[in-house]
């Protein structure tokens, strides 16, 4: 049956990740340094396009309207959210620029960039990440299994072990809420 192979193969890919002790601790990184920007004061910004997007800016709400418990909002935002922005600076200036564009506008040393992309060859996102090197803005990459181009341009790969894109996407969601979780515990011991 195809919705329980469906179903196995998205288990599988998880599984993976649970049993690579590497991945563990890229994550573990990926929240210590989120985690770190935040008490700073900083912000943590997102990135994608397509499904990518839509995960962006579902994980950029965990962080600015709550996840398991009432508490403090923080700042997190999705970059792709200002329509008219998109579409101007995807008109004057390409679509591949409208990451960048807005980092150097609003990105500041210490915040940290969450890009997301199936394939890891998204030019806009790599774009992004080279504008958030210029700016001190550390970044995470949440890619597929070869982590395309943003494997050398990322601060920190997630690399889902799958080429299969929504078996990719569906792993990004579920790192992406751990990140969320552990973020939220770290920042609000006191919260239950």
């Amino acid at each position: 049956m195809n919705i329980s192979n469906a179903l196995q193969a998205s288990i599988a890919v998880k599984q993976q990740i649970l049993q690579d002790a590497g991945f563990l601790q890229k994550i573990e990184e990926a929240i210590t340094i989120i985690v770190a920007a935040l008490r700073r004061g900083n912000k943590i910004l997102f990135c994608g396009n397509g499904g990518s997007a839509a995960d962006a800016q579902h994980l950029a709400a965990e962080f600015s309207g709550r996840f398991y418990f009432d508490r403090a909002p923080l700042p997190a935002e999705a970059l792709h959210c200002n329509t008219s922005y998109i579409t101007a600076v995807g008109n004057d200036y390409g679509f591949d620029e409208v990451y960048a564009r807005i980092l150097r506008g609003s990105g500041n040393a210490g915040d940290v960039l969450v890009g997301l992309s199936t394939s890891g060859n998204s030019e806009n996102i790599l774009r992004a990440f080279a504008a958030a090197r210029e700016k001190g803005i550390t970044t995470v990459a949440f890619t597929g299994e070869s982590g395309g181009k943003m494997k050398d341009a990322a601060d920190i790969l997630l690399n889902v072990p799958s080429s299969d894109t929504p078996r990719i996407q569906e792993a990004h969601i579920t790192i992406g809420h751990i990140v969320c979780e552990e973020m939220e515990k770290r920042m609000f011991p006191e919260g239950k």
